[in-house]
């Protein structure tokens, strides 16, 4: 009884010792090799320019949405914001930017009120230089197309987008992509992977 008992022990731990021995396996879609992001500066929601060198000290999370959008952005960035709050500590090496795919309806002031809303921390992005917001979103394989089908309805147009939420390492490269329904609790997983790499 003993001997067979010590076996199952022994079992027991080759097989924690196996668990621990394997690579971590990121929810998100790991992008490898990192793709470098050329730098770039949008105008921010305040007034300043945002120019993403000059927030080497943290990971982005970026994202490209709008404020009318009636249901993947506000779960997106509800997702986000949960990931964030359960990074705890690790929260002030994540910075979080939104980038309006619909700068004729999204005013700073706009933009500010809605960002505000979910997460006081979170900064806006808005250019009405459109050919300038097509070269960052190339960069990412992101799109965004005005829905020509609901120009006339009384909520306004609707705007297709890319919905996945694009993360950049310290180094300015690309890292995760978190598909649209990543769960706040996972992406807070990867993000605390990803922060203790350096």
């Amino acid at each position: 009884m003993l001997k067979r008992l010590a076996g199952v022990i022994v079992l027991l731990l080759l097989a924690g010792v196996g668990t621990a021995c394997r690579p971590y396996q990121y929810h998100g879609a790991l992008v490898q090799p990192p793709l470098p992001v050329s730098d770039f500066s949008l105008p921010a929601m305040d007034g300043t320019e945002f120019r993403l060198s000059d927030h080497g000290e943290q990971v982005i999370l970026l994202y490209f949405g709008y404020t009318s959008c009636p249901d993947v952005c506000p779960a997106t960035l509800y997702q986000v914001k949960r990931a964030v709050e359960k990074l705890g500590d690790q929260a002030g090496e994540v910075q979080v930017v939104m980038v309006t795919v619909d700068p004729e309806r999204d005013t700073p002031e706009r933009l500010t009120a809605y960002l505000t809303n979910i997460n006081p921390a979170f900064i806006g992005l808005r250019t009405t230089d459109l050919t300038q917001l097509d070269e960052v979103m190339s960069q990412f394989g992101a799109y965004y197309e005005i829905d020509p089908n609901t120009s006339g309805s009384a909520a306004g147009y609707t705007i297709s987008h890319t919905a996945s939420v694009f993360v950049i390492d310290r180094d300015m490269n690309l890292r995760l992509i978190f598909p649209f329904g990543t769960t706040g609790e996972d992406m807070a997983d990867d993000l605390s992977r990803l922060l203790r790499e350096r």
